[in-house]
């Protein structure tokens, strides 16, 4: 494992992401046996560093990590979770966290304070290794900074107290925006973004990376396959990488990639299976980055996939859905439709009932606002319904 120097901490640069662990297919929880498997497997092979949520795997991701994580020494792995201001809205002073989306229920809480020390609980631990406000973007920004709230002022009181030992921020926000708020606060040192080689121009990465560099700000990454999409990429794509590295997997290129940029100290992959987790810890035990022709390489790939709506699956966006409709099943469904409307397309829409298809959707736009990638979902389903008249 390739470990990199941060502040007086040695990280592995390969972290383990809590979004994605194996779940059970008849009721979506996580399957704590093989979730066990897979992080006692990376802790002892070299990673130690885990990143979670409050409402990941509908606040059962929290548990799970702090629970296999607790039979090894304390000072052997770093925990990183956040704040989840990106779910809760504020009304007669109260923090009301809605994620029905994820499969909790509804909560109130007086203050930050009682959201910390819930998350602690559900960790088992005592202290965060890293902690960060979760998705600083255009429509937290003013929940994060409203003095009022406090929200900001607690979480340095608690770094200063010893129970946050570093304090960071995780974004999808604007350019922009991260360098408004990194301008107006100096505590924060680290930030957790969405980082890849289709983002990298698609949704300005670069130039996100560029605010962060200027901040002294290191990088860890999150999404580094796009959801899955860049570990398969496309046959066409898939034939011009094997073209020049044979033995390699699209997601190798993935993360080769990252490693070619300077200011990355941490990559956070959601590891489902075994055979993923295998394949990037023997990425991370060398050091590989591209170079300038496998950089031109992904760039003409890029350039093929601009059809493709850059939906990552994190599914924000169903809690709000009136319809309740698989908005990430149909999103992707649809890029198969824009490129080759194929049996598998026909095969997955018909297994549907006429109250989940595309042309369910009712344009409300209510799913909208919630997106991370900034995906106007309800022109998509219209699309999507447009390219169906077509077959």
């Amino acid at each position: 494992m390739i470990y990199r120097e941060f502040k007086d901490l040695k990280l592995s640069t390969l972290g383990y992401g809590g979004m994605r662990l194996p779940t059970n297919k008849k009721n979506e929880k996580i399957d704590r046996v093989k979730a066990a498997e897979l992080i006692d497997y990376a802790y002892n092979n070299g990673v130690n560093l885990f990143d979670t949520a409050f409402f990941y795997h509908g606040g059962e991701s929290e548990f799970v990590l702090g629970e296999e994580l607790k039979k090894y020494p304390r000072d052997t792995w770093y925990l990183a979770d956040k704040f989840p201001g990106n779910m809760i809205s504020v009304e007669n002073g109260k923090m009301l966290f809605d994620a029905e989306w994820a499969g909790m229920k509804k909560m109130t809480f007086n203050n930050p304070a009682e959201v910390f020390e819930h998350q602690l609980k559900n960790c088992s631990v005592d202290y965060f290794d890293f902690y960060m406000i979760h998705n600083i973007t255009e429509s937290t920004y003013d929940l994060y900074t409203d003095e009022k709230i406090g929200i900001i002022s607690y979480l340095c009181d608690e770094k200063k107290a010893g129970r946050i030992k570093h304090l960071g921020i995780s974004t999808h926000g604007r350019y922009e925006t991260i360098d408004k708020f990194l301008d107006s606060y100096d505590c924060f040192e680290f930030a957790l973004m969405q980082l890849n080689y289709l983002d990298w121009s698609l949704q300005e990465a670069n130039k996100k990376c560029d605010v962060l560099t200027k901040h002294n700000i290191p990088i860890f990454v999150m999404e580094p396959v796009r959801g899955g999409l860049l570990a398969a990429p496309g046959e066409e794509a898939e034939e011009a990488l094997k073209a020049v590295k044979p033995g390699d997997t699209p997601a190798s290129w993935a993360f080769r990639f990252l490693q070619s940029l300077p200011n990355v100290y941490v990559t956070v992959s959601g590891m489902t299976t075994m055979e993923q987790l295998k394949e990037n810890l023997e990425l991370f035990n060398k050091n590989d980055p591209l170079n300038d022709s496998d950089k031109a390489l992904l760039q003409k790939i890029v350039d093929g996939m601009a059809t493709f709506v850059p939906c990552t699956s994190c599914r924000y966006c169903i809690g709000v859905c009136p319809q309740k409709l698989d908005i990430p099943m149909l999103i992707a469904t649809y890029n198969e439709a824009s490129n080759v409307m194929g049996w598998y397309v026909e095969d997955v829409l018909d297994t549907l009932e006429d109250d989940k298809i595309p042309q369910a959707c009712i344009g409300c736009g209510a799913c909208n606002p919630l997106c991370p990638q900034n995906i106007d979902i309800a022109d998509t389903m219209k699309s999507f319904c447009e390219l169906l008249k077509k077959v």
